[in-house]
């Protein structure tokens, strides 16, 4: 079996790592389109939609139609070997409200001056596009983790913001990093907050072998 991770994420590269499979990253160059507006759905219709550009940019422009509209099994040819590509993405959310990636350090310390004191849910949607014995299928689902922060003081924000950490973070936080100190509880999949529920996906991957 190949793997293919469809992100460049240097978090979802170390946590895959901690699988131990061997795998090759092609991050998807998709423009995300959103059609969903729940949480769960959001992040799952992304990841799918990154996993789909990949694996049909894998394939010969007269295959690419074998990926269709709905999941389900086809067949393809039996030369073309099994292969899994694996699509992740993850938002933050507090009271029905995205927050992705700060455009800039002022709107990087208006989320973290929002999330302060308060507890918000972290959803990653992760899609698994596997071709194995020559037949497609597709395998999506989500994760969600609460995080809740200690009162952060004003200082604190602008001392970690100038780090320039959040710039590149949805929520603009890594809980993996510096900013671990301001986090006072979780509840659910600590790697889901960092970018990939791991164990999980370590677990699908293990029914696609066996299987």
């Amino acid at each position: 079996m190949r793997y293919i991770l469809a992100s460049a994420s240097p978090r979802r590269k170390e946590l895959l790592k901690k699988t131990g499979i061997s795998f090759e990253i092609i991050p998807s160059s998709i423009e995300e389109r959103i059609t969903k507006t729940i949480p769960s759905e959001i992040v799952m219709e992304l990841a799918e939609q990154k996993a789909r550009a990949v694996y049909e940019s894998l394939l010969s422009s007269g295959s690419a139609s074998l990926i269709a509209d709905v999941p389900e099994s086809r067949l393809c040819g039996a030369e073309d070997g099994d292969l899994t590509v694996i699509g992740a993405d993850t938002i933050v959310v507090y009271r029905g409200e995205i927050l992705g990636k700060p455009a800039d350090k002022s709107e990087a310390y208006d989320m973290l001056s929002l999330l302060s004191d308060r507890t918000h849910q972290v959803y990653t949607g992760v899609s698994l596009i596997i071709r194995k014995h020559g037949k497609i299928s597709v395998r999506t689902f989500y994760e969600k983790t609460d995080v809740t922060f200690y009162p952060i003081h004003k200082d604190d924000l602008h001392i970690y913001i100038e780090s320039g950490d959040p710039l590149d973070k949805a929520g603009a936080y890594g809980i993996q990093g510096d900013f671990a100190i301001h986090v006072k509880e979780i509840k659910g999949d600590y790697n889901n907050v960092v970018g990939l529920p791991i164990g999980r996906l370590y677990q699908e991957l293990q029914q696609i072998i066996y299987s």
